[in-house]
């Protein structure tokens, strides 16, 4: 930890869809616990192909439909050297598991997003709904709310 500050990544594929939504919902989750002053949220992509560029729009318009503020997201690509600055990096699905842990120091845990999530199997991942319609964002944004009670309430219990 960071000058008492708890930090997280959260990491997709390219840090368009998943990942920036899992950010926005996370950080409404831990405000909603009381934790926002106390823990940073960021995202990332394992790929390169978007950095710089925006939000998926069908992502920023799911979350805008549900009450999430989700404009001036800027695609980032995660790096080895970032390991050092997380408390907890989790993944959107297990393809991006692997790649962090092929890249991370052995001491560091790189866990599913949705392995917070008491309702989900062992292994379940976030799809990626970048090819399909907004059935696809509206199941992701639902999987996401709830593996983010989950985290919320994992961070409470590490920060005391």
């Amino acid at each position: 930890m960071t000058s008492g500050t708890y930090r997280i990544c959260v990491v997709c594929l390219g840090n368009i869809c998943r990942s920036p939504m899992a950010e926005v919902v996370l950080r409404r989750t831990l405000a909603d616990h009381g934790l926002d002053r106390r823990v940073v949220v960021e995202s990332a992509g394992t790929g390169g192909w978007h950095v710089g560029g925006p939000m998926d729009a069908r992502a920023e318009r799911m979350l805008e439909r549900h009450g999430y503020a989700g404009s001036g997201h800027r695609a980032r690509q995660f790096t080895r050297d970032w390991f050092d600055r997380y408390d907890l990096v989790l993944a959107m699905d297990r393809d991006n598991q692997a790649f962090l842990r092929s890249l991370a120091p052995k001491n560091v845990e790189v866990r599913l997003f949705r392995s917070f999530d008491p309702d989900a199997q062992p292994g379940a991942e976030v799809p990626d709904p970048y090819y399909g319609g907004d059935d696809g964002f509206e199941e992701v944004l639902t999987l996401l709310e709830a593996a983010s009670e989950g985290v919320a309430r994992h961070v409470a219990r590490e920060i005391g």
